[in-house]
């Protein structure tokens, strides 16, 4: 019997690279957000993979990108500061995007990381054949990867061969979770993240990037009842949050309901959601409202 391997491994890239996607592929379950919207991740997620040889936690981390706000610098930061900790590094880069910049740049931050870097080639269900040998040659060209592996998230072709892969780079060592634990983030803010992921659905442009979530409380009946969930939605200016409430309040109904059905979901009980949406003005600027929300 070999030995166990246990550590931890994080997932880079840039942005909407399926990062993700790919985390919760990898645990079987979902346990970060996900959308169509750039910077949908704000903070290093813990998903757990328990096998019978090995424990490899992984962290879903932001996507690398030249900040424009304060928010952004710290989400850079906290990238940087993932992987030089990490056992290993997986660089996601998508099949269905050339290799630009943005993957050029994050190569070259990279390229002095302590750890192995095993190149992901996401999405490659979104293309045909060839374009897959094309791209992965252009990935093998980008720098020096311990290994190169092609997957596919939603249709779970190589997970386990990465799983593999990234196993190999772990260290011996005990398992650092109890088994069947899938992640250590707290379940307020699992909830939080239901909720923004709903209100990230169908808005446009700017404003992804200005919604926070923050759950006020969560209050357990004496009867063992219903769970009420008390939450704010903060935006950044008075006109997003005519957008977020919608038409007489009908766009915040549609958010409660999904987040509703995401959080009975997730706690395995009947929910009362409460959410209120409030301006914290210019809050990706301003270093007290960051600290306020958490960053």
């Amino acid at each position: 019997m070999s030995e166990f391997r246990s550590g931890f491994a994080c997932f880079v890239g840039r942005p909407n690279a399926g990062k993700s996607t790919l985390m919760n592929a990898l645990v079987g379950e979902k346990v970060a957000i996900m959308s169509s919207r750039p910077q949908t991740t704000r903070r290093a997620i813990r998903g757990i993979v328990s096998r019978e040889d090995a424990q490899l936690v992984i962290v879903d981390t932001p996507g690398l990108h030249r900040p424009r706000t304060l928010l952004g610098q710290r989400l850079n930061d906290l990238v940087r500061e993932t992987f030089a900790e990490v056992d290993v590094i997986g660089f996601c880069l998508p099949a269905n995007e050339r290799i630009g910049p943005g993957d050029r740049w994050i190569a070259r931050e990279l390229a002095d990381a302590r750890a192995p870097v095993v190149a992901i080639v996401t999405k490659l269900d979104t293309v045909p054949r060839e374009r897959v040998a094309e791209h992965l040659l252009a990935v093998s060209e980008l720098g020096d990867w311990a290994d190169v592996v092609p997957v596919s998230s939603i249709k779970g072709v190589q997970v386990d061969v990465l799983t593999d892969v990234l196993v190999k780079h772990l260290p011996v060592g005990p398992p650092l979770y109890p088994e069947g634990e899938i992640t250590d983030e707290p379940e307020d803010v699992r909830v939080a993240e239901l909720i923004r992921e709903a209100a990230l659905e169908g808005v446009r442009d700017e404003l992804p990037h200005s919604i926070a979530v923050v759950v006020e409380e969560m209050v357990e009946p004496e009867d063992g009842g219903v769970l009420q969930v008390r939450a704010h939605v903060f935006v950044e200016r008075d006109s997003q949050k005519g957008i977020i409430i919608g038409k007489g309040g009908s766009r915040l109904k549609e958010v409660g309901a999904t987040a509703r059905q995401g959080i009975e979901r997730l706690l395995g009980r009947r929910v009362y959601l409460d959410l209120h949406v409030k301006v914290a003005k210019d809050w990706q600027r301003d270093p007290k409202q960051l600290g306020r929300l958490g960053f």
